[in-house]
């Protein structure tokens, strides 16, 4: 007859619980796992299923009651990490959407909403952003990203473990600092499309001068449009490009983050 005591079920509890919380928060805010077309319920299933695949690589976890004060703590330190995983590569995604908002502005398509799949339908994104969100959801998932999301959490487990101390007050400032990507690389997405634009804009200006007779406000709109979707159609290449610059400077990012222990 096998016999169980308390301190081996705590264990056992310790060793998939915290590690489940880390991967979950962090499936919970990432991109495409965390994508609002996507159910809970799935999530929690994959979170589950990877913590179960890499429990037994991971360190012992610290002996302390996962019900307890203490254990809370950890809880609320693993929620922490996950999260901070998580909302780095979201910014990703969300800048290259801001790009999308700025190209349409600048085209004249930021009437035509259609529903955010990222963000549910609560959230409405011009097409040309959306367009640019599917192209490089695509691109994520055939550089095999999400493979080494999984990989940088597990390796988080190694650098950053178990414990009453997560991220540290640098791991924390770096986040908050990496907000700022989300303009930076808004504006690396949409300064070609934009730029080409301005010089079409640039261009009405110095025809309205020479001909005060000729109606730009007829012809305008449409002509924007047709030189913004060539513009859209001949940069997808240099948004793939982009994107995936600044993926690798995203998981840099991760690395850095998971090392920076306190």
């Amino acid at each position: 007859m096998i016999s169980l005591t308390a301190n081996q079920l705590q264990d056992w509890v310790a060793l998939l619980y915290w590690p489940f919380v880390r991967i979950g928060s962090c499936f919970m805010v990432v991109p495409v796992f965390g994508a609002d077309t996507v159910p809970a319920r799935i999530r929690v299933v994959l979170a589950g299923a990877i913590t179960l695949l890499i429990a037994p690589l991971l360190p012992a976890p610290p002996p302390v009651a996962a019900f307890s004060a203490a254990g809370a703590l950890i809880t609320v330190q693993q929620v922490l990490i996950g999260v901070a995983l998580g909302f780095c590569l979201h910014i990703l995604f969300d800048s290259v959407n801001l790009g999308g908002q700025m190209l349409a502005n600048s085209m004249g398509l930021s009437m035509a909403f259609n529903i955010d799949p990222l963000h549910g339908s609560a959230a409405t994104t011009p097409a040309v952003g959306q367009l640019y969100t599917l192209l490089v959801t695509l691109t994520f998932l055939a550089l095999n990203g999400h493979l080494a999301l999984i990989e940088v959490l597990t390796q988080s487990f190694t650098t950053l473990p178990v414990g009453v101390e997560g991220l540290s007050v640098a791991g924390l400032h770096e986040v908050v600092g990496w907000g700022s990507q989300l303009f930076a690389g808004a504006l690396a997405i949409a300064l070609p499309g934009v730029t080409a634009l301005l010089i079409v804009n640039l261009a009405f200006g110095v025809m309205s001068r020479a001909a005060p007779a000729f109606n730009l406000f007829a012809i305008g709109l449409p002509v924007s449009l047709v030189f913004g979707l060539v513009i859209l159609t001949t940069g997808l290449p240099a948004v793939q490009a982009t994107f995936t610059e600044l993926l690798a400077r995203t998981f840099g990012t991760l690395e850095q983050l998971i090392g920076a222990a306190g």
